[in-house]
């Protein structure tokens, strides 16, 4: 007999877990998260740990001690989603009925989208922040660096806080400097965009940091190919179709990213969304077929940057709304697009972007420039965020 739950949410992460808490909260109280994995990860500290500003211990909890209480947790992965008949197949071939459902599986990593990609990162000189793994990897390459090129690298499409990806060369170019070795190194950025980020303001700033540091950035460029041993990076520049084959003595490369496999294989995300994001209505984070299932962060098919920032955003507008429509009652809450990257310019300083889902500024005190560099900023970001993460945010209480 197939197991049921009241609130059925796929995904442990960073969504899941503070959607459960914050639904506990409101006083539903039959809640099921599936999650296979049995750590969890903040993974914004990655960058920090990519750029020898953090220890890998800081960003990893057991599943079992972040799960919030009185929710149940099934140690197994989503496979399918049947909306006809309300049920999540699992990869062991059980199946979970659900009154509501809420996908929140997060992005999958597709290495292999660039041809050479993933030896190259587990190679002598490469490696990838955005793994946890191999971010301490990342800053043992960085650090030990005192002459030749690094590149890191950016791709195009929706990924996890795209602004992440330039955090650690900022973070070793200041050690570099610090060490009187940063004029030996050459220091190239590919982005795929025509500007640094996206923000005028958040691009003003960061343009004022890459001139200080000496960076070659790569607009409108991505990495197309590796040939790791060789040490070699082909970019391609978008607006021409020409290449260029950089050699690098440490390549820091982020994959492309897109909704699992198994999502894009249901009926879930729009019709020709490639991508397979989760069609949801982007304020209500109710699908838009499917009146009894949602979707938030990153799987979900929104047009906001996907951050955590986002994501808490998110987390308390669709709680609201669940809670509402198992009432039969109208939505009363809408997500505005909010989304927060914090880079990390220095060791010490940090450039706190917040803007909407058409990149215009939104900070969170209005009239207040966040974007602007600032000590304060770091501490928010390196020294408080985790703390509010682990013990508040994980428990739906932020």
């Amino acid at each position: 007999m197939a197991a049921q739950h009241e609130v059925v949410i796929i995904g442990g992460g960073n969504a899941g877990v503070s959607l459960a808490g914050r639904l506990e909260r409101y006083g539903v109280k039959d809640v099921a998260v599936i999650e296979p994995k049995d750590h969890h990860f903040f993974q914004p500290l990655f960058s920090h740990i990519a750029g020898g500003r953090a220890q890998a211990t800081e960003a990893v909890r057991s599943q079992e001690s972040v799960m919030p209480k009185g929710v149940t947790w099934i140690r197994d992965a989503a496979a399918d989603v049947d909306t006809d008949t309300n049920t999540v197949t699992l990869a062991s071939g059980s199946t979970v009925s659900y009154g509501q459902l809420v996908v929140c599986p997060g992005l999958q990593y597709d290495w292999d989208a660039v041809p050479g990609l993933a030896e190259a990162v587990h190679s002598q000189h490469g490696a990838s922040h955005y793994e946890f793994d191999l971010a301490p990897k990342a800053w043992t390459l960085l650090s030990g660096l005192t002459s030749g090129t690094a590149v890191f690298t950016m791709p195009a499409g929706p990924i996890k806080c795209g602004g992440a990806s330039q955090k650690p060369m900022y973070l070793a170019c200041d050690y570099w400097r610090e060490k009187g070795v940063l004029d030996n190194i050459r220091v190239v950025m590919v982005q795929p965009y025509p500007t640094v980020f996206g923000v005028p303001e958040i691009d003003r700033e960061l343009d004022r940091k890459i001139a200080e540091y000496g960076i070659e950035l790569r607009t409108n460029s991505e990495l197309v190919a590796v040939d790791s041993p060789s040490q070699k990076a082909t970019i391609r520049d978008i607006t021409t179709g020409t290449e260029e084959n950089l050699h690098y003595d440490v390549l820091n490369a982020v994959p492309p990213q897109s909704a699992p496999d198994w999502l894009k294989a249901t009926d879930l995300p729009a019709a020709g969304d490639e991508g397979g994001f989760v069609e949801v209505d982007r304020q209500t984070l109710r699908h838009i077929r499917f009146h009894n299932v949602w979707s938030l962060g990153d799987a979900a098919g929104t047009t906001n940057s996907k951050s955590g920032g986002a994501l808490r955003k998110q987390t308390m507008v669709l709680a609201k709304n669940l809670v509402a429509a198992r009432k039969g009652k109208p939505l009363p809450a809408k997500y505005n697009g909010y989304s927060v990257c914090p880079f990390t310019v220095s060791r010490d300083t940090v450039v706190f972007a917040e803007f909407d889902d058409r990149y215009r500024p939104m900070p969170t005190i209005p009239r207040v420039p966040t974007w602007n560099e600032s000590k304060l900023s770091w501490v928010v970001d390196r020294d408080i965020f985790p703390q509010i993460y682990w013990n508040l945010i994980l428990k739906g209480r932020a």
